[in-house]
């Protein structure tokens, strides 16, 4: 019998607050349900913001919470050819195109189209989606400013990617932490654009790094904020279009500030750090997040 598998994956860019504890402490108990595994998987693709400092410090971290996590630890920094191998594919079954525009070029034709008294689409984060200039480019023409180092990212061509996947999206979604009934819920890739699935420096991105390592490390369950409920989407299509398995889902509540907005490691809210040097416990923070 396959041992269900749970996972936890922080990104070492700042300290980690009562929303990821709530998670980590999450994935651990519904773990220990099931009979599973619950590993842990740092997420630190972004190699500018992430460092080790930070790293060690959320292991500190989670380690005084009590979470036990299997070994070893995957780092998604150490495996960036695997995801160029899946990228190189993507590029060659023309499934992605370089995006050459930069923020204010984007802004400006936004603008633009919306001085003529049309509206642009944003996506559920409310970034504009991504305009369609690019896509349009001849080869030659991509090429061309390929060669001379011109800043880009591949982008998903997501209506190709729909048109490749010949049956309806849909995800399994948990209605609560007892694992008890599941609904399908429709994926919409189209409400989020031409999203980036790797940048020129890095051959990943958040969205194709996630599903790739998900089945690379046998993750049958997923258990993570709403706030990346409508992400679910993207995810979905590129598993369907790689030939990946689905996993199931459940996207917990998320831990809010006193003013009510989400907890942000910018704003070093609730840090645990910092709850650990006033003397809290890892009793009190389990308390403090409703567990």
């Amino acid at each position: 019998m396959t041992l269900l598998t749970f996972r936890f994956a922080p990104s070492p860019n700042g300290e980690l607050h009562l929303g990821h504890a709530y998670s980590a402490l999450l994935n651990q108990r519904m773990a220990a349900r099931a009979g599973g595994r619950l590993l842990l998987r740092i997420e630190d693709i972004d190699i500018t913001r992430c460092t080790p400092e930070f790293e060690a410090g959320l292991l500190r971290d989670l380690e005084w919470l009590g979470l036990r996590w299997e070994q070893p630890v995957r780092r998604q920094s150490e495996h960036f050819a695997e995801y160029q191998a899946v990228l190189d594919r993507l590029i060659a079954e023309e499934l992605v195109y370089p995006a050459f525009m930069s923020r204010g070029e984007i802004r400006a034709f936004i603008a633009e189209t919306e001085k003529r008294g049309r509206g642009w689409p944003r996506d559920p984060d409310g970034v504009p989606l991504y305009p369609p200039l690019d896509k349009a480019l001849p080869a030659r023409e991509r090429r061309r400013r390929i060669a001379e180092n011109m800043p880009f990212a591949w982008r998903l061509d997501v209506e190709a990617a729909i048109a490749r996947v010949s049956a309806g999206l849909s995800w399994a979604e948990f209605t609560d932490e007892t694992m008890s009934a599941t609904r399908a819920i429709e994926a919409k890739p189209r409400a989020w654009g031409d999203v980036i699935v790797a940048r020129r420096d890095i051959p990943t991105s958040y969205h194709l790094a996630v599903v790739l390592d998900d089945t690379l490390q046998g993750v049958s369950h997923i258990v993570r904020g709403q706030d990346l409920y409508a992400a679910t989407s993207v995810q979905r299509l590129l598993q369907e279009l790689l030939g990946l398995p689905q996993p199931r889902y459940f996207h917990h509540r998320l831990i809010l500030g006193p003013d009510g907005r989400k907890l942000s490691k910018s704003f070093k809210d609730t840090g645990l750090a910092a709850l650990r040097q006033a003397g809290l416990s890892p009793q009190d923070v389990t308390r403090l997040v409703g567990l």
